[in-house]
């Protein structure tokens, strides 16, 4: 028997069109959002961060989840990078400062590892909730549900009403919302399982066919 692949272990059964399809056939939308430096807010500007989002997680009919990750940076290019621009450099002041300015960098990075994150938020959907026609009746959905095309276009339509509602509740706060297109949303799940490659800037490349 063949040993079984990675692929055989995830709940993912396709991405296209910017959606994550589910081997149930639920659907997953992910959105990246952007930091905020909460700790640089004066008091009265924390209190209405901490009140919007209060309000945006109350208003909200529908789960979601939150996902941070944390990632080494590795700053290794652009050091190469500097040693080259020092190498070129004609003038011996500017030289001198370059190197200088790596040697700064270097140090910084030997004495302790520097992290990158990244925020996202995830907006699932269900075929059930998928209503038909302008009789407003539920689908019900078999054990194992069929992704028709029509059912696939009218719950990307819903879910895309979900995260223009998060993006919105999100950006009272303060913070920027950017939805994943289906080549990021694979370097995404693609770099959480090859965790060392990505940490270097190494992705694969993907298919024309899949980049819509």
């Amino acid at each position: 028997m063949p040993s079984p692949s990675t692929q055989d272990f995830l709940e993912i059964d396709q991405i296209r069109e910017g959606i994550v399809i589910l081997k149930n056939k639920s659907l997953r939308a992910v959105m990246m959002v952007s930091s905020l430096n909460f700790a640089l807010k004066s008091d009265e500007e924390q209190s209405s961060i901490i009140s919007q989002f209060q309000e945006f997680l109350n208003s909200l009919d529908f789960s979601c989840q939150i996902i941070v990750q944390s990632r080494r940076l590795n700053i290794t290019g652009y050091l190469d990078k500097l040693k080259e621009l020092e190498a070129k450099q004609a003038n011996e002041l500017l030289r001198v400062q370059i190197k200088g300015y790596h040697d700064f960098i270097e140090e910084l990075v030997a004495t302790g590892t520097i992290m990158s994150k990244n925020f996202f938020v995830v907006i699932p959907f269900t075929l059930i909730e998928v209503k038909e026609g302008s009789r407003g009746k539920l689908l019900r959905a078999p054990k194992t549900p069929v992704l028709t095309e029509e059912k696939f276009q009218m719950a990307k339509q819903q879910i895309w009403q979900r995260m223009e509602f998060v993006a919105l509740g999100l950006r009272r706060c303060g913070l920027q919302v950017m939805p994943l297109t289906t080549p990021e949303i694979i370097e995404l799940f693609w770099g959480l399982h090859h965790p060392k490659q990505a940490e270097v800037g190494y992705y694969p490349e993907v298919p024309p066919e899949l980049s819509k």
